[in-house]
């Protein structure tokens, strides 16, 4: 199930190598399911910590192989509105995004 109009790419081959625009992000593990959407004010640097730091330790995260991610203006909108829309069609929160409390608008 893919979330974003971004193709979906291997995580560390091409994660090292993105624009320090904001933007949203969906982490996917091997069996390409969605586990954490994300947002940040530059992507650059949230992949950049993530892949220097090996996500935190944080065992959920770790579990990436693929991602997805787009530029917007509005990153913390667009993320509440892509994890609504992904809890009202599986009846789930994304695996990683269980324990984090959303701000909607």
């Amino acid at each position: 199930m893919e979330l974003l109009d971004d193709k979906m790419r291997v995580w560390t081959n091409s994660s090292q190598y993105v624009k320090p625009n904001s933007g949203v992000y969906v982490l996917y593990n091997r069996k390409r399911d969605p586990i954490f959407i994300g947002e940040t004010d530059s992507l650059e640097a949230k992949f950049a910590k993530y892949v220097d730091t090996e996500f935190e330790g944080d065992e959920c995260k770790q579990k990436t192989s693929f991602y997805q991610r787009i530029f917007v203006e509005n990153p913390k909108e667009i993320q509440s509105q892509l994890i609504e829309d992904f809890k009202n069609q599986t009846g789930n929160m994304p695996v990683c995004n269980a324990e984090i409390k959303i701000e909607t608008p």
